[in-house]
């Protein structure tokens, strides 16, 4: 086996066969046939006649080969590497009845964009996170914990409704015990409505329908439950299990009533969590704050969170040095059902990832360390794969170029393949074609985990290649940095940043580079943006516009030279025609020429351009036999902007 940058490994036998045995493991560099080792050795003192397939090399012959071949000479060792020890950590077993506690439900509000969501929180926490939010709508899960006048307490997650935050919704029904499906009386049911119902069926999660904006004038409540059929959500009123309570979360009315049922169901599921032992839970969402470093919001969902307690999340781990409720309060503990944020991350974890606490910072860093290793084994396995087709689709066309040429000798078949391959050695392609059309690359920096995970959702729905190749260089979370201006300029890319900053000097410096940063606070503005940021890379279109038209009345000939020039004698009827613009000849709606005039004469004087009502006469650049009612087109190029086609489907 020979490697073109690295010293080669030589069997002591070689042999066709062995060679292709050889070939078959993927990780060698390169492998050679008993061609390529026949022509190595034709200028030494050993006799080719004498050897075959099956012939033994001595060392030094086997050094003259790889000598002769360009290579570097080493015997190898071949090394059996020892199967590492699994170093992750599981989830407890099931705990202990006796131990169990009442814990609060975890309740998760879904629904469609605009149907009142956040408000109908707002009302419940009597709080106003809806006049805060951008564009009013919610574009992050929020988790709070509620404690109603009864005394029993509910986390809520209120999940955002628009079209573009999928996977968070997606994330909220699995971690939740409930889900109150908000459904807007005058607006009934849609897209995300349906998606909501579609989430809480895979996660088995039982449903409460809350009909809001009751209050408005154009409000169906019995049309919102019909429509919900449809979707096998049948309310107790049409004979089903599922509670519909008609509220107006802009009013509060009928919220307490709400919260009833919601607690009344709650008790009927018997909800109990293990306080004890080590804390498990669920990483709601992320985000880096310049003051606090890499902040987690959490679902505790067995033991309880303290200060101090070392946790585990994916490829990240953490020593918790704060705990914040959702008013932003230091928290001591946290227990099943509880959410807060966690303060002490080295690195931002995923938003969905399973959060385990773990003994010390040692095992935190065993943990992440055997989970690294095994993403980069999936991963170069999956690398291996790739190259291993490619491989066999080059050994396939490889023998089958050579059973033609089984039955020569080396040096015969040496020369027909050389003959046969001849014309390839000119025009080998490129190992990296450049993209021939426009591109447009793009940096994305969110404020939390799943801004970013939504927008990358969005763009990977990205069909429209064969106008504008849409490159992603870059996607974190965190506010614009140095080094997005960098990438930036290298790529000539765009910088979109979402419910993210980007300090004076940030902005000086990408003024001066000619780097744009675009910044937006509202999802759907920043996809309508990068829209026209692709649109506007496209080449225009030309259209013809007609800009005048005239009909002929008469036709003559007259001499130039020595040859006889056809000319049409017209009367404008309709616009102007210019002598520089483009012209079409029609008879009878078919199209007989297209180009340009080479005289346009009123009066016996040349003139540029004919008016409305005048009368001309004009010949062609090519000869064409004029008859009376022909009509002239004067035809003017009109570049239009072209629009990507692509559609994110909002």
């Amino acid at each position: 086996v020979l490697g073109p940058r690295s010293p080669a490994i030589i069997p002591a036998a070689w042999s066709a066969s062995l060679c292709q045995d050889t070939c078959s493991d993927k990780r060698n560099n390169s492998c050679v046939d008993s061609d390529h080792v026949y022509e190595a050795l034709l200028h030494t003192s050993i006799n080719l006649d004498s050897l075959e397939p099956d012939s033994r090399l001595q060392d030094h012959w086997i050094k003259e080969v790889v000598k002769k071949s360009g290579m570097k000479f080493k015997w190898a060792t071949l090394t059996v590497e020892k199967d590492r020890e699994n170093k992750d950590v599981e989830r407890r077993p099931p705990p202990d009845p006796a131990v169990l506690v009442s814990r609060p439900p975890v309740v998760t509000i879904m629904g469609h964009v605009d149907h009142g969501k956040t408000t109908l929180l707002d009302s419940l926490r009597k709080t106003q996170v809806a006049a805060m939010e951008a564009g009013g709508i919610t574009q992050h899960i929020g988790a709070f914990l509620v404690q109603l006048p009864s005394g029993e307490k509910i986390t809520f997650l209120d999940t955002p409704g628009h079209a573009a935050f999928s996977a968070m919704r997606a994330r909220g029904a699995l971690v939740t015990d409930i889900v109150i499906l908000v459904v807007a009386a005058d607006d009934g049911v849609m897209k995300q409505t349906v998606e909501s119902i579609e989430h809480a069926k895979k996660a088995k999660v039982p449903i409460i329908v809350a009909v809001n904006k009751c209050d408005k004038k154009d409000a169906d409540p019995d049309r919102v439950k019909q429509e919900l059929l449809a979707h096998d959500v049948v309310c107790e009123e049409l004979g089903g299990e599922v509670q519909a309570i008609h509220v107006s979360a802009l009013k509060g009315e009928n919220l307490m009533q709400l919260a009833e049922a919601t607690v009344t169901l709650a008790e009927v599921m018997e909800l109990k969590g293990d306080p004890t032992g080590f804390a498990e839970g669920t990483v709601i969402e992320s985000r880096t704050d310049k003051g606090k470093g890499p902040v987690s919001t959490a679902i505790i969902q067995r033991g309880t969170l303290k200060k101090g307690c070392v946790l585990v999340a994916g490829t990240s781990w953490a020593k918790v040095r704060f705990m914040f409720d959702e008013n932003n309060r230091v928290a001591n503990e946290a227990g099943p059902g509880a959410a807060v944020e966690i303060v002490g991350w080295k690195e931002l974890p995923a938003a969905g990832e399973e959060i385990l606490e773990v003994e010390s910072e040692q095992r935190a860093r065993e943990v992440v360390e055997w989970r690294t290793f095994v993403e980069e084994q999936e991963k170069m396995q999956a690398d291996w794969q790739v190259i291993e087709s490619k491989q066999q689709e080059h050994d396939d066309a490889y023998r089958k170029e050579r059973e033609g040429l089984a039955h020569l000798s080396w040096r015969k078949r040496r020369m027909a393949l050389h003959s046969a391959n001849k014309h390839r050695m000119g025009s080998r392609p490129s190992e990296k074609a450049s993209p021939t059309g426009p591109t447009l690359s793009v940096i994305v920096k969110g404020d939390v985990d799943g801004s970013v995970e939504a927008i990358m959702n969005i763009l990977e729905s990205y069909d429209a290649d064969e106008q504008c190749q849409l490159d992603v260089v870059h996607c974190a979370v965190g506010d614009i940095s140095e080094n997005d201006i960098a990438l930036a300029e290298t790529f000539s890319g765009v910088i979109y940043g979402f419910n993210v900053k980007a300090n004076k000097a940030i902005q000086q410096k990408a003024s001066k580079l000619g780097v744009q940063l675009k910044m937006h606070k509202i999802i759907y503005k920043l996809i309508d943006d990068l829209k026209e940021e692709l649109s506007s890379r496209l080449p225009p279109t030309v259209k013809q516009h007609i800009i005048g038209e005239a009909t002929v009345l008469a036709t003559f000939e007259v001499t130039m030279g020595k040859k006889k020039v056809p000319v049409a004698g017209c009367r404008v009827k309709k616009g102007e025609l210019d002598k520089k613009m483009n012209f079409r000849l029609v008879r009878n709606e078919e199209v007989l020429w297209e180009g340009l005039l080479t005289s346009l004469k009123h009066m016996k004087n040349d003139v540029q351009t004919v008016k409305n009502g005048m009368e001309c006469g004009l010949s062609l650049d090519k000869n064409v036999n004029f008859m009376p009612g022909d009509e002239i087109l004067c035809l003017e190029d009109v570049k239009v902007e072209q629009k990507t086609s692509w559609d994110p489907g909002f």
